[in-house]
């Protein structure tokens, strides 16, 4: 479906249903954006992670037990 024909079909739909197609828009939109920095900042720090032992310190915590001091 071409985008002009995508939106003359939104606007046939009452209000309601066109304010629910621009949230789930801007959502998806901001989801995908998220996602996006999110991985970018993985990729720039995964090389600090590899070879630097303070930031991954309390991983080796990761398998103890842990209990709870009361």
């Amino acid at each position: 479906m071409r985008t002009n024909e995508l939106i003359k079909e939104i606007q046939r739909l009452p209000v309601q249903k066109r304010i629910l197609v621009v949230e789930k828009t801007l959502h998806s939109i901001r989801q995908k954006e998220d996602n996006s920095r999110m991985k970018k900042a993985a990729e720039l720090l995964y090389a600090d992670y590899k070879t630097d032992s303070e930031l991954t310190a309390f991983s080796n915590l990761d398998y103890e037990d842990f209990y709870e001091a009361r």
